[in-house]
């Protein structure tokens, strides 16, 4: 009887399998939740050849004619008149090199081949993956190691405490539709003043399990409408923005938040922002490949590409509130 150690069944992904067994071909990957395509834009100007991503913030500085705080009247004679200054301050962080190589034999690959099991073509799904899950926790949260931070911790953003409510708690699931409504509204509306009214957040991120207490629990036993729909509906940001609060669940805030209590635990953070270019986006060079590569019986090719940091050109139009 012929018998095959576990490298040599592994190596080919082949299995022993019985006349009576029935085999389920349909390749199962790895459960992952990636979202950073639908929280924030791409800044695509950044190429493999460049070692850094920049931006800059204009300063403008102009002072009245009769009061320097005032407006800026003349007369038909006047010679001394004011003019505008101009200060241009530029931010600068740096692209990191990613690169990962797929590899296989000619044996793996004629016998996956045989097999119905492409062992190039899961190889390289294998490296997608890992590609777009690095980049999903370097736009959210960046990199601890490289001390880089993303859209959802950033040092240069306002982090606060929701307000306690009837039950005692800052926790929504102690909270009435009422007051997680105003927790949400005073969010909106101390970001709109941030950024002195000029930008009003359009999106809103909470961690998984709020977000299904609020889409789950009605706003009473009477309504027939859900707290999430009561945000959509009642919320500042319908008003003024012309359209519903963008309410989405986010699985990188759990924990996030400022540590709270005795003794001290994680709390749950909520992030307003508005998901504008213009105002936060992330650099990223998309993934490119050297020619195939024969060494011997292996196949070798290296996938590589540039990792950014998230730019925020405008932290006055982010906020974080923790407590949740």
């Amino acid at each position: 009887m012929i018998t095959y150690d576990r490298m040599t069944i592994d190596s080919t992904g082949a299995f022993l399998i019985g006349e009576l067994e029935r085999l389920d071909q349909t390749l199962h990957e790895p459960l992952v939740n990636i979202t950073w395509g639908r929280d924030i834009d791409l800044r695509e100007d950044v190429s493999i050849a460049d070692d850094s991503s920049s931006f800059t913030n204009s300063t403008f500085a102009a002072a009245g004619s009769v009061q320097s705080s005032g407006k800026n009247f003349i007369g038909k004679v006047s010679n001394a008149i004011p003019g505008v200054a101009v200060d241009i301050g530029k931010t600068s962080q740096p692209l990191f090199l990613w690169g990962m190589e797929v590899s296989y034999t000619i044996p793996e690959l004629m016998s996956a081949q045989q097999l119905g099991r492409p062992v190039d073509a899961q190889k390289y799904q294998g490296m997608q993956l890992k590609w777009q899950m690095d980049i999903d926790e370097m736009v959210y949260i960046g990199d601890t190691a490289m001390g880089k931070y993303g859209l959802l911790n950033s040092t240069s953003v306002t982090t606060s405490f929701v307000d306690v409510g009837a039950g005692g708690a800052t926790q929504w699931t102690t909270k009435t539709a009422d007051e997680i409504l105003k927790d949400v509204n005073d969010l909106i509306s101390d970001c709109w003043a941030a950024a002195g009214y000029a930008v009003c957040p359009s999106k809103l991120l909470l961690p998984p399990a709020q977000f299904a207490y609020i889409t789950s629990q009605k706003v009473s036993t009477a309504g027939n409408i859900s707290i999430l729909q009561f945000l959509e509906d009642n919320c500042i940001a319908l008003k003024i923005n012309g359209k519903k609060l963008d309410i989405q669940p986010c699985k990188w805030l759990v924990g996030l938040g400022v540590p709270a209590g005795s003794p001290s635990a994680a709390t749950d953070r909520m992030v307003a922002y508005s998901q504008d270019k213009n105002r936060v986006r992330y650099p990223l060079v998309p993934l490119q490949r050297t020619p195939l590569e024969y060494r011997s019986i292996y196949h070798i090719t290296t996938y590589f590409g540039k990792l950014g940091v998230v730019e925020i050109v405008y932290p006055e139009c982010i906020l974080y509130r923790d407590g949740i």
